[in-house]
Protein backbone atom coordinates (compact mmCIF):
# COMPACT_ATOMS: atom_id res chain seq x y z
CA UNK A 1 0.00 0.00 0.00
CA UNK A 2 1.22 3.75 -0.58
CA UNK A 3 -0.08 6.45 0.90
CA UNK A 4 0.19 9.75 -1.60
CA UNK A 5 0.08 13.28 -0.16
CA UNK A 6 -0.42 15.71 -2.72
CA UNK A 7 0.47 19.95 -1.79
CA UNK A 8 -1.78 21.76 -4.66
CA UNK A 9 -3.63 25.12 -5.51
CA UNK A 10 -6.69 25.39 -3.77
CA UNK A 11 -8.57 26.24 -7.08
CA UNK A 12 -7.59 22.75 -8.48
CA UNK A 13 -9.18 20.96 -5.50
CA UNK A 14 -12.01 19.65 -7.54
CA UNK A 15 -10.41 19.16 -10.66
CA UNK A 16 -7.79 16.50 -8.98
CA UNK A 17 -10.54 14.90 -7.05
CA UNK A 18 -12.81 14.78 -9.95
CA UNK A 19 -9.58 13.18 -11.93
CA UNK A 20 -8.57 10.76 -8.81
CA UNK A 21 -12.38 9.37 -8.61
CA UNK A 22 -12.06 8.67 -12.54
CA UNK A 23 -8.95 6.45 -11.74
CA UNK A 24 -11.01 4.32 -9.11
CA UNK A 25 -9.71 6.20 -6.04
CA UNK A 26 -12.80 6.23 -3.82
CA UNK A 27 -11.55 8.00 -0.20
CA UNK A 28 -9.47 10.70 0.25
CA UNK A 29 -8.59 13.48 3.14
CA UNK A 30 -8.48 17.03 2.57
CA UNK A 31 -7.11 19.76 4.59
CA UNK A 32 -6.27 23.18 3.85
CA UNK A 33 -2.81 24.19 4.72
CA UNK A 34 -0.27 26.97 4.21
CA UNK A 35 3.23 26.67 3.27
CA UNK A 36 5.74 28.26 0.66
CA UNK A 37 8.23 26.60 -1.56
CA UNK A 38 11.18 28.14 -3.46
CA UNK A 39 8.93 31.16 -4.41
CA UNK A 40 9.22 31.72 -0.71
CA UNK A 41 5.80 33.56 -0.75
CA UNK A 42 4.86 36.87 -2.75
CA UNK A 43 4.30 40.54 -2.09
CA UNK A 44 0.80 41.80 -2.10
CA UNK A 45 0.32 45.57 -1.96
CA UNK A 46 -3.21 46.82 0.53
CA UNK A 47 -3.81 50.39 1.34
CA UNK A 48 -1.20 51.69 -0.28
CA UNK A 49 1.15 49.44 2.21
CA UNK A 50 3.38 46.67 0.16
CA UNK A 51 3.50 43.65 2.67
CA UNK A 52 5.25 40.08 1.90
CA UNK A 53 2.42 36.73 2.35
CA UNK A 54 4.99 34.31 3.43
CA UNK A 55 2.68 31.09 3.88
CA UNK A 56 0.46 31.08 0.94
CA UNK A 57 -2.69 28.60 0.95
CA UNK A 58 -2.42 25.16 -0.24
CA UNK A 59 -4.55 22.18 -0.16
CA UNK A 60 -3.12 19.06 0.96
CA UNK A 61 -4.73 15.61 -0.05
CA UNK A 62 -4.17 12.57 1.62
CA UNK A 63 -5.21 9.21 -0.33
CA UNK A 64 -3.93 5.41 0.80
CA UNK A 65 -4.13 3.14 -2.28
CA UNK A 66 -3.01 -0.16 -3.50
CA UNK A 67 0.26 -0.71 -4.89
CA UNK A 68 -1.09 -1.40 -8.19
CA UNK A 69 -3.31 2.46 -8.39
CA UNK A 70 0.02 4.37 -7.93
CA UNK A 71 0.97 5.33 -11.03
CA UNK A 72 -2.84 6.16 -12.23
CA UNK A 73 -3.33 8.30 -8.83
CA UNK A 74 0.09 10.21 -9.67
CA UNK A 75 -0.69 11.06 -12.64
CA UNK A 76 -4.54 11.87 -12.69
CA UNK A 77 -3.45 14.39 -9.64
CA UNK A 78 -0.09 15.99 -11.87
CA UNK A 79 -2.76 16.17 -15.02
CA UNK A 80 -5.39 17.73 -13.09
CA UNK A 81 -3.46 19.86 -10.74
CA UNK A 82 -0.42 21.13 -13.39
CA UNK A 83 -1.35 25.38 -14.77
CA UNK A 84 2.23 25.41 -15.64
CA UNK A 85 3.29 28.28 -13.36
CA UNK A 86 5.56 28.62 -10.43
CA UNK A 87 3.55 26.85 -6.81
CA UNK A 88 1.92 24.25 -8.62
CA UNK A 89 2.35 22.00 -6.10
CA UNK A 90 4.52 18.67 -5.09
CA UNK A 91 3.36 15.03 -4.99
CA UNK A 92 4.99 13.06 -2.24
CA UNK A 93 4.65 9.26 -2.10
CA UNK A 94 5.36 6.71 1.05
CA UNK A 95 4.87 2.96 1.84
CA UNK A 96 2.25 2.09 4.28
CA UNK A 97 2.68 -0.90 6.65
CA UNK A 98 -0.85 -1.57 7.70
CA UNK A 99 -3.98 -0.13 8.11
CA UNK A 100 -7.24 -1.46 9.57
CA UNK A 101 -10.79 -0.64 9.14
CA UNK A 102 -11.66 0.42 13.02
CA UNK A 103 -15.20 -0.59 12.15
CA UNK A 104 -14.75 -4.09 11.06
CA UNK A 105 -11.34 -4.40 11.56
CA UNK A 106 -10.36 -5.70 7.93
CA UNK A 107 -6.47 -5.14 7.69
CA UNK A 108 -4.60 -3.67 5.07
CA UNK A 109 -6.16 -3.54 1.08
CA UNK A 110 -9.37 -4.56 2.15
CA UNK A 111 -9.61 -2.01 4.31
CA UNK A 112 -9.02 0.62 2.25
Amino acid sequence: MKKIEAIIKPFKMEEVKDALGEVGVEGMTVSEVKGFGRQKGHTEIYRGSEYTVDFLPKIKIEVVIADAQLDAAVGAIIKAAKTGKIGDGKVFVSSIEQAVRIRTEEKNEIAI
